[in-house]
């Protein structure tokens, strides 16, 4: 008898269907970041482009993708080592124009042929964010800025982000997520802060105003970053009260909280009011510093807190971290594996006969059968979905990396 039939057998004797939770697991798509590859330098002929500030990667590992071609094929590389369903995850500043330079009010869903080319070859949606930072117009401030003709220039680029996200929604024949955040804060209190807020509220109205088939919009809070430490304009508060108001997602980013603040507890009480959520896995440490993705605690807690709540089909699940000390790949696949290794864990947990025990008021019983779980075979089960999906079993795949390494990343100047 092997590993995952003990496995199946162990889950079963608690009310677990190990078979559906695979099944489950699987199918659940996970939108993966186009950043993290390239650093979130992007793919526009800058002029000045980069004065904006408002992201930051760390490390000077060799092999960074530098152009689009590259982008897609260390994509390729990670799909062929992590499994089940996925999407890819586009900012506005990877466009590919050709020709004279476009800049980001003036984008067109022609700079993304390529994009929907490639997406369509491997038969995987895609999602879009307008990109409202690192730019020279970014300097004071994107969709809250003071100044008139920076903030019109934003507006235009939030707008054609949005046509964008239609166009890409009618090329794959399903919606595109369009997630909206902006980086505008500052760094020491300031006196007025209900201008900004203001001017960004009516920024938004601007930019949602019209219908756009297809495009499913977002906004995303955060509570502190570089320069922006005492105030963020999009605060949590700013947006879940937005979202509502204006019928757009609420965008939850593992990271975007007080360094011992964690989401789980948020998402039973937004999805009361929200009818979906997106959701930006994470990892903080300190700080919003945008970690690797592992199968830590807050992790396994989110997925369980959206199992419990038979919440999953109303979460849109992306990736959002970046960190250029380490093999990019590598962060990518450690990523991806773990978000849906913490999926797959939510899902065997006895939910039904904890939830009994707790209605019968026997708490005893569901912290013992609580317990008892955590130490079930779980890696049994992971590596059967991995075998499943003809990806790599264990710790196999880590061998790939200095395979793509040797053969590709080395070759990059």
């Amino acid at each position: 008898m092997n590993a995952f039939t003990l496995a199946q057998e162990a889950y079963a004797a608690i009310g677990v269907d190990v078979e559906s939770a695979i099944q489950r697991a699987l199918a659940q798509p996970i939108s993966i970041h186009c950043w993290q590859t390239d650093d979130v330098a992007g793919l526009e002929v800058r002029d000045g482009a980069g004065d904006g500030g408002g992201i930051l990667a760390t490390g000077n590992y060799p092999g960074r993708a530098r152009n689009g071609d590259e982008i897609r094929a260390d994509i390729d590389e990670v799909l062929r080592l992590v499994p089940g369903t996925h999407r890819f995850n586009l900012h506005a500043s990877y466009a590919e124009s050709t020709g004279p330079r476009v800049d980001r009010d003036a984008l067109t869903p022609e700079s993304f042929v390529r994009w929907m080319d490639w997406a369509r070859d491997r038969a995987i949606g895609l999602d879009f964010n307008p990109t409202y930072f690192s730019h020279p117009r970014a300097n004071q401030g994107s969709l809250s800025s003071a100044n008139d003709e920076d903030r019109a220039f934003w507006v235009r680029h939030g707008l054609a982000s949005r046509r964008i996200a239609s166009a890409l929604a009618a090329s794959q024949g399903s919606p595109c997520i369009n997630n909206h955040w902006i980086a505008d804060g500052a760094k020491d209190s300031p006196v007025d802060r209900w201008s900004p807020r203001a001017r960004l509220r009516e920024s938004l109205d601007q930019v949602l105003a019209s219908t756009m088939p297809g495009c499913v919009d977002a906004v995303e809070s955060k509570l502190f970053g570089l320069g922006s430490e005492d105030y963020v304009v999009g605060s949590f508060e700013f947006y879940s009260q937005y979202a509502l108001a204006k019928d757009v997602l609420f965008c939850l980013d593992m990271g975007h909280f007080h360094p011992t603040e964690t989401i789980a507890d948020k998402l039973s009480s937004l999805l009361q009011f929200q009818r979906e959520i997106l959701l930006h896995v994470s990892r903080p440490l300190r700080w919003d510093s945008d970690h690797v993705v592992i199968f830590n605690d807050d992790l396994r807690a989110v997925f369980l807190e959206l199992v419990r709540g038979e919440a999953l089909g109303r979460t849109h699940v992306a990736l959002d971290f970046f960190d250029a000390s380490i093999h990019r790949i590598g962060a990518y696949v450690i990523g991806i594996r773990a978000t849906r290794k913490a999926l797959l864990y939510a899902l065997l947990e006895p939910v039904a006969a904890l939830q009994a025990y707790e209605r019968r008021g026997k708490l005893a019983q569901k912290l013992a059968l609580l317990e008892e779980s955590r130490t079930l075979p779980f890696g049994a089960v992971w590596d059967e979905l991995c075998r499943r999906s003809a990806v790599p079993v264990g710790p196999k795949w880590i061998d790939e990396l200095d395979v793509y390494e040797r053969n590709v990343l080395a070759h990059r100047g």
